[in-house]
């Protein structure tokens, strides 16, 4: 059986044996017109009044989008939406565009303009946020005893907007709604808490699931404490088109919208797998190996305790920023991660990823990663094992392995065990 692993903006053409169980995307076709789906859905949104309505009165807006990671769509839904609110009455000097960068690095220049557009790119203002620029932030309240702290452009607007794209996510269940805000227009010492060792090491912290998740029941808490007016979330296929286009109330829009995902992104099988072969999502998610820890953490969800696992990640920036770079050469082994970063006076930024990566290297026997942006030095440190021909890996390991599963999109697809 052949098979076409997402890898950068390409893909890698495997052969499995006929007895794989592959994870696909129930068929999902884009809708007929998007640009005209979003305006529909701007003006007929899910229990809240239609953006027009809402705008109407208001000097300014704050439209919240996400970074480049997330390969939303805004060529495609931002000029409805600003259109929307212009014809209401915020004129353009009024609307500041903020990407939702959480801990990301900025977003400049052509970057920036294959995101959004060079027509709003020089029509808008857009700021990229920076969680610990201290200027940019307000204390709005506390959450478990940590400071909630949120970009002062989100806050002084009288319209806030949450945009971005619900997909499976293996913290927040689902990413969009919520999740825009927190972790992404928040400080350094909210993500502190949010990030820790223990929110991520809790077992209600995983894909696909809302309920009993403390990290959605969080980012639900604070999106209450600081408002939002409207969410535009959309959904895409495997082909990066719209597919489901999601407004309105910030809560019921979002849930509207999971449930659409989980319908088609989500598949049981029936017992865990002794072989997973997966992708890093393609870019732009696999861009560094920092994202791949999704894909890791969804192969490890359905892996058996010393399954193996094979990853195509392109990984064109590396390992990923100076932070992450440095948690993954500090230590050899799961063990001495656990132990140090476990502690919460060593908490530094980027952690949160590495603690996937761990344990996902913890639960199986073998990781091989087949990468052209990493190292083999960096990718053995780690515990995993560097390969650049997964055909002949699968055709050696195959034969000795009863279950296996591939899941070719990665992260965008979720399987669980019955």
């Amino acid at each position: 059986m052949r098979l076409d692993l997402i890898y950068g903006e390409g893909k890698l053409s495997v052969n499995v044996p006929d007895r794989t169980r592959v994870l696909e995307m129930s068929p999902v076709p884009s809708v007929e017109h998007p640009a005209k789906a979003v305006q529909e859905a701007l003006r007929e949104p899910i229990e809240s009044p239609s953006l027009a309505e809402l705008a109407r009165g208001r000097r300014n807006a704050c439209v919240v989008i996400s970074d480049i990671t997330r390969p939303v769509p805004n060529r495609t839904i931002l000029p409805a939406l600003l259109d929307e609110l212009e014809a209401s009455g915020i004129p353009p000097e009024g609307i500041t565009i903020l990407i939702a960068t959480g801990m990301h690095r900025p977003n400049e220049g052509r970057e920036l303009e294959s995101m959004v557009g060079k027509e709003v790119m020089d029509r808008y203002r857009i700021i990229n946020h920076d969680c610990e620029r201290r200027d940019d932030l307000r204390h709005v309240a506390e959450i478990e005893g940590a400071p909630i702290e949120i970009n002062r452009h989100y806050l002084d607007a009288d319209l806030k907007i949450l945009t971005g794209l619900i997909e499976p996510h293996f913290y927040a269940g689902y990413s969009g709604g919520r999740k825009s805000i927190l972790p992404g227009i928040s400080s350094y010492e909210t993500m502190k808490f949010m990030h820790s060792y223990a929110v991520i090491d809790h077992p209600g912290v995983r894909n696909c699931k809302l309920e009993g998740n403390i990290f959605h029941e969080y980012g639900l808490r604070v999106t209450e404490q600081v408002g939002a007016d409207f969410i535009l979330n959309v959904v895409i296929n495997t082909d990066r088109e719209v597919s489901g286009v999601f407004a309105g109330h910030y809560n019921a829009a979002h849930l509207r919208g999971c449930e659409f995902v989980a319908e088609h992104a989500v598949v049981e099988i029936e017992r865990a797998a002794d072989l997973v072969v997966t992708s890093g999502g393609g870019y732009p998610l696999d861009s560094n190996f920092y994202q791949i820890s999704k894909g890791l953490t969804c192969a490890k969800d359905i892996l058996r305790p010393g399954g193996t696992v094979i990853v195509a990640c392109e990984c064109r920036e590396g390992l990923g920023s100076d932070d992450f770079c440095s948690i993954m050469r500090s230590v050899n082994a799961p063990e001495e991660f656990f132990a140090y970063y476990s502690q919460p006076e060593n908490f530094v930024k980027d952690q949160w990823c590495a603690q996937n990566i761990y344990q996902a290297l913890d639960h199986a026997s073998a990781v091989y990663v087949c990468s052209k942006g990493l190292s083999a030095e960096d990718v053995e440190r780690m515990g995993a094992v560097k390969t650049d021909d997964v055909q002949g890996l699968i055709d050696r390991l195959a034969p000795e392995m009863e279950t296996i599963v591939a899941s070719p999109a990665g992260p965008y697809v979720v399987g669980m065990v019955k």
